[in-house]
């Protein structure tokens, strides 16, 4: 979830805007980083550019995805259609860079513009079923038709283009449609270059979020039983308890962990002791790629792509005459 409204919007909260106006120079830290998943932290920018990076994320920055379907034979249930629809949904593991996008009305494709796949599978009987069975798994061969399926089948001079390419779906395990004995399914799949603001199947990422960092301020000492109440009222790590000269004070541990429920403002004893804030140019990233490229390459395409749209509007300053 993401917003760029003001934290003095929220009842019960105030805004740490005034408190941290830009005091900190920008800075890129991160957080955490998985295969698929990056966590970081943007410092010292406005709403409108982490915004714009959000949406860059989501709608601009390119991949490869199915375009084209060429259906030879469907004798499935799956329509036609419908089976065009799912195989371009399935994200594929291509270098968009690698390649460059298809001119407008060229329906055959080049080796540096197309990817080409083959989908070819047909479903039979297992002779050595046990007659009792009743398992599809045991009495069919095929009957489950997945993304594994998918060969690529190089273009022109693809072989020695990229001769250690690995050109596949991101996941072998995505089922595409179930087969009977004596349904097959033979397509060839043309995969293109393209952004999300286009289709949805070209975006690189599952999700691209960010939040404002919390700012929680105890306004004075909160002990035993109140400090016990304090730390249910937040997500597990926010608050901790610290045994202090035999009493239980609490503390903010790390407030970044902070959902925002607001839960404390339920507490009359509490509601007056707590501060809640949001820290107005500190956004928390978290951006979850659908495996096509790593994360990080993801965000570094992202920037450029911002780099390269503010370049475009200087030097539409620059060409306007001035009076």
């Amino acid at each position: 979830v993401h917003t760029t409204d003001f934290p003095g919007n929220y009842p019960g909260y105030e805004d740490a805007w005034d408190q941290r106006r830009f005091e900190e120079a920008f800075r890129v830290d991160v957080i955490r980083e998985e295969e698929d998943t990056l966590e970081f932290d943007m410092v010292g920018i406005d709403a409108a550019i982490a915004n714009a990076f959000r949406r860059i994320l989501l709608a601009e920055v390119p991949t490869m995805a199915v375009e084209k379907v060429f259906v030879y034979n469907n004798t499935s249930i799956v329509q036609d259609e419908i089976l065009a629809h799912r195989l371009g949904l399935i994200p594929i593991r291509a270098d968009p860079r690698l390649f460059e996008y298809r001119n407008q009305g060229d329906q055959e494709g080049t080796e540096i513009d197309t990817l080409q796949f083959q989908l070819k599978i047909k479903c039979k009987r297992n002779p050595q079923a046990a007659k009792e069975s009743s398992d599809p798994d045991e009495l069919y061969f095929n009957h489950k038709v997945y993304s594994k399926h998918m060969t690529w089948v190089p273009l022109g001079n693809q072989t020695d283009l990229f001769p250690d390419a690995d050109f596949r779906p991101v996941h072998d395990d995505i089922l595409i449609a179930l087969l009977r004995p004596g349904q097959e399914i033979d397509v060839l799949m043309h995969c293109v270059k393209g952004v999300g603001k286009d289709h949805a199947k070209f975006s690189p990422v599952a999700t691209a979020s960010y939040r404002l960092l919390p700012d929680i301020t105890l306004l004075q000492p909160i002990e035993d039983e109140a400090a016990e109440t304090l730390q249910k009222c937040f997500s597990p790590g926010v608050i901790e308890i610290q045994n202090i000269n035999g009493k239980k004070v609490a503390r903010v541990a790390n407030a970044r962990l902070d959902t925002f429920s607001r839960e404390v403002f339920r507490h009359e004893g509490l509601k007056n002791l707590v501060r809640l804030a949001r820290v107005r140019n500190h956004y928390i990233f978290s951006v979850e790629s659908t495996g096509i490229l790593p994360p990080d390459v993801l965000v570094s395409e992202a920037i450029k792509i911002l780099m390269g749209k503010c370049q475009r509007f200087l030097n539409e300053l620059d060409s306007v005459p001035m009076e």
